[in-house]
């Protein structure tokens, strides 16, 4: 993909099981990193492992039911990562509470604010937010310890932060934001870094969504190139930063490709 080699990195993708979070796990394993797959669902984690197996060879993958939420689930996900290969180096946070599924309208949980469900509300926040912030909490330690290592947020596109009927999914992805940039603050000088990273646009991520010609949707691969550059040594440095799947031209060398996928946060502005 893009000559990058990330043998001897152990990454922890959690929402693993589809969607982005398999593209992204594929994408990794077959550039030489070891992915421990985080989901609730151990079943799909099961089916995604056999891919990488597959595409990358045995011994890339590690499956462990994670519940972000649980703490004892996070503290799990750490130790079964050192216990399986040695250590862990790269979160990235995928997981998050859907705005489609069992328990929500056909069309999702696109409502007036008001309108929404105060049980599916909170559930979103807590999730979302509360367990990127757990699972961030248990492994940074670890990072700091080793001397190196990589949080990836995983977020959506500004007006997803914003426009109407995207609540509570704006709300906590706008939450994640601001976690980017106080978490690349705190860890400033460790080694660790903590980036933002985004398809930039609606992606082909749901097989049972009916298909609409009006809607262009990326590819479900679109941040793979990006995903593998920010878990390598070669974005030293990079913290606090914002990158569009979207904008990465493979084209280019991955330095290049990743200075045009990059992006100011939407909250990094001087002054009130």
């Amino acid at each position: 993909m893009s000559g990058i080699d990330l043998g001897g990195t152990v990454v922890a993708m959690t929402g693993a099981s589809v969607g982005l979070g398999k593209s992204m796990s594929i994408a990794l394993a077959k550039a030489g990193a070891r992915v421990v797959l985080a989901a609730p669902e151990t079943d799909l984690l099961d089916a995604v492992a056999s891919e990488i197996e597959a595409a990358a060879g045995a011994g890339r993958t590690h499956v462990v039911r994670t519940d972000i939420a649980v703490r004892g689930d996070c503290e799990r996900l750490l130790a079964e990562s050192i216990r399986r290969f040695g250590k862990l180096d790269v979160l990235v946070n995928n997981a998050r509470r859907p705005v489609r599924g069992p328990g929500l309208p056909p069309a999702g949980n696109f409502l007036p604010f008001w309108e929404s469900n105060p049980d599916i509300w909170q559930e979103s926040v807590h999730v979302n937010v509360n367990g990127t912030f757990l699972l961030s909490h248990v492994v940074t330690p670890h990072l700091i310890a080793n001397g190196w290592g990589r949080i990836v947020n995983i977020n959506t596109s500004l007006g997803g932060l914003s426009q109407s009927r995207n609540s509570p999914y704006g709300v906590t992805k706008a939450a994640l934001e601001s976690a980017t940039l106080i978490f690349a603050a705190d860890l400033a000088g460790t080694g660790v870094t903590v980036n933002t990273l985004l398809p930039g646009g609606p992606c082909d991520t749901d097989p049972s969504r009916p298909p609409d010609p009006k809607l262009k949707l990326l590819p479900v691969d679109i941040m793979d190139p990006a995903i593998v550059w920010l878990a390598s040594k070669r974005s030293d440095g990079k913290t606090g930063g914002r990158y569009i799947g979207r904008l990465w031209n493979e084209k280019l060398p991955p330095a290049a490709a990743a200075a045009g996928a990059f992006t100011q946060p939407a909250l990094r502005m001087s002054g009130d």
